[in-house]
Formats: C-alpha cells, structure tokens, sequence
C-alpha cells in the first residue's frame, strides 16, 4: 500500500539536506554523462566504418583481368588477358557451393535520349543477380530477368537520377529510350543508397548488350558474392582459390601480379573488423571504469550518509520506528536521487552528442548516438550498486539501541 507519510518524509529529507543530496546526484550524474558521450562517439565512429562500405554487399569478391606482367610456358609477357560467359560458368561449376550471387558485366558508354530529352550515361551489362550484389531496389516496374537473358531482349532498368533527367514529364516504364541510336524499352526504375552517381546508371540483359555492341561473348569483368556464412580469413582463402585457377586457366605464372586481379571486400571487413573490435574494448574499458568510479563514490556517499544519520536513526527508534522502516527510508531516498541524477546525465549526454554531432563529421564521427537501454542499464548498475553499499550500513545502524545512536558523535 502507498505511504503518504514515508514519501513526505523522504522528500522532506532530501530538502533539508540539498547539498548531501546534489553532491550524491552530481557523483551519478557526471557518470552517466561520460558513460553516455564515450559510446555515443564509439557509434559514431562505426556509422563512419559502415558508410565508407556503402551499400553495396560486404561480402563481395570483383575480379579483373589485365595484361601478363611475365613469360610463363612460352608465352610472351604484355598477352591481354580476356574473360568470356564461359569463364563465369568454369568458376560456378567449381565453387557453386561457395557463391551466392555470381554476375559477369560489360560496361560502355552511352548516349541517351527521350523526345528532346538526351545525356551521357554508363550502360552495364548484367545478370539479374546484379540487383542483389549491388543492392539495388526497384522503384517502378521490374528489374532484369532470366528470360531477358537468355532470348536477348532489348530492355533496360534506368535510375532514378536518369528518370528525372529524362522523363521529368511521364511515366518511364513501357517507354522506348534511345541508346546511341538503337531503341529499348524501359522496363524498370531503381534506386541506390549511393545516390546519384549509381543512379546515372543504365542495366541491360548481357547478352543482349554482347550482342548489340559486339557481337562476341567477352566480358569486362566478373563479380560475385560468396557465402555469407565464411568469416573473414575463408573469404581470402576462397578469393586466392579463385584467382589461382583463373591463373592456371589462362596460363598465367603465380607470381604476375598484374593479369588478374581481385578484389576482395573481406580484406576490408576483417581490417574494420579489428578496428571496431579494438574501438569497443577500449571503449568499455574507459566506459565502465568511469561506471566503477560511480559505483565508488555513489557507495562511499552512502556509506556516509547512513554514519551522518546515527542519532537521526536513534530518534527514530526512540518514537517508536521499526528497524525495516528506517532501512526503507535511507535505500528508497537514495535510489530516488541515483535516478533522478542518472536520467539528467542521460539528457545531458544525448544534448550533447546532438549539439557538437554535426561538427565531429570532420573527424569521421558520423551521427553519434547511443542506445536508451545501455544507459538505463548503467543507471540502474548504479542504483542498485549504491542499494547495496547503503543496505549493510543502514541495516546494522538500524539494529543500534536509541540510547547508543543518540550519544554517537
């Protein structure tokens, strides 16, 4: 049942002893402030690392060919290296386990136009999979199919920043563009988190690019993803398997450097990897070890208080107190002044990650931010540090006799 007169008593103590009570609050306050703001920044700091990877999938391996740097079984050095449809077929039918998205692309430069309307964009060659690879989301109508690959239909997915150039004026989808002189119709529009630079972007099936533009089965490059379930050091182990068989392949020596290239995103990951694993140990260090600085001072206070208040306690229960109502007293006032503090050190900390939050991107501290939860967690790590290191001393001055507690000095 609610006691009226036990919370008035409280609040009573509390402002008749306002510097105790700011000097208590002032300890969890600063606590939970610097709690706050450390992992705020370490938030940050992982926004940055995540935007640096945009948001193209971070599981991705893309693979180049360039030209032999060195003679290996009679061939000269300077041989081109060129990759066909049947080069991404070879890599599927030895790693098809280890792949999750596989496309090859051709890429070309193209002029665009519709009723008046016309720019320059790069034209891509793709298999459906790109969509997944490169994260695109279809905004209107569809992206490529299989069917459109495999009967070389003149189609084309346009992005977003192509329909604004193009067709400010009218729906694009059904729509017949213009590209370098030949027609397609649009049968998609995509967006991309990248903005516009992967929005100027036009997709067509391969084949039906191989076929308009070269009559030849060749391709620029391949891209895939592997199996999201690898770790870091199996994703450089299966891009180093892939590029020694393209090397035995085309007969390329395992030293040239320069003939085929990878390019593996794990190596990037597993770097980020560290650094935020590194960030965060230092972070927790430095984070709860101001919590445990709180956890002292907040328990050294109550330990304090409850010695301060000896003869109050003796009065007490001289007037008749039980020993429980004395113990509520002390451990309720104190658990009412450790959240108080800790929730204005919450809205100090959260202000002050949104006030200097703009000017710490120049220090590629993106969006710094902390979870509600964590800091409600500390604040109660708090409370419930300070309940204790109040409920001993509190408990055994409440067991002193009135006589004994009024002569303590």
């Amino acid at each position: 049942m609610f006691d009226l007169d036990l919370w008035r008593e409280i609040f009573q103590s509390i402002n008749k002893n306002r510097t105790r009570s700011l000097l208590s609050g002032f300890t969890v306050t600063f606590a939970i402030l610097l709690f706050t703001i450390l992992f705020g920044i370490a938030n940050g700091l992982e926004n940055t690392f995540e935007e640096a990877f945009g948001t193209d999938a971070n599981n991705s391996i893309v693979i180049y060919s360039g030209r032999t740097s060195e003679a290996h079984n009679g061939l000269q050095a300077g041989r081109k290296i060129q990759f066909k449809n049947e080069d991404r077929d070879f890599l599927l039918d030895k790693y098809g386990d280890k792949v999750q998205y596989f496309t090859s692309k051709v890429n070309k430069s193209v002029n665009a136009s519709f009723r008046g309307e016309k720019n320059n964009y790069q034209l891509r060659g793709v298999y459906p999979e790109y969509m997944f690879i490169e994260n695109n989301v279809v905004k209107d109508g569809r992206y490529i199919n299989q069917n459109d690959v495999e009967n070389k239909i003149k189609v084309v997915v346009i992005g977003r920043a192509v329909e604004n150039e193009l067709f400010s004026k009218t729906n694009p989808i059904g729509k017949y563009i213009n590209l370098s002189g030949i027609p397609y119709k649009v049968v998609g529009v995509f967006t991309d988190d990248e903005g516009d630079n992967e929005e100027n972007v036009i997709y067509m099936p391969i084949s039906t690019m191989q076929s308009v533009y070269g009559n030849n089965d060749y391709v620029d490059l391949m891209h895939l993803t592997y199996n999201p379930e690898m770790n870091s050091d199996q994703a450089l182990s299966f891009g180093n398997s892939i590029k020694k068989s393209l090397k035995d392949r085309f007969d390329v020596a395992r030293s040239d450097q320069r003939a085929i290239r990878i390019f593996n995103m794990a190596q990037g990951t597993k770097q980020v990897d560290v650094m935020t694993s590194s960030l965060t140990i230092i972070i927790l260090v430095i984070g709860f070890g101001t919590l445990i600085a709180g956890i002292v001072g907040i328990s050294n206070i109550m330990i304090f208080i409850v010695k301060e208040r000896t003869k109050e306690i003796g009065i007490r229960k001289a007037l008749g107190a039980s020993p429980r109502s004395i113990v509520s007293i002390i451990l309720i006032e104190s658990i009412i002044i450790t959240a108080i503090a800790g929730y204005f050190g919450l809205l100090i900390g959260v202000g002050v990650l949104e006030a200097v939050g703009p000017s710490l991107k120049a220090y590629f501290i993106k969006d710094p931010g902390v979870d509600n939860s964590l800091v409600i967690g500390a604040t109660l790590t708090l409370i419930i540090a300070g309940t204790l290191a109040g409920y001993l001393p509190a408990k055994k001055a409440s067991r002193i006799k009135p006589i004994i507690a009024l002569r303590n000095d």
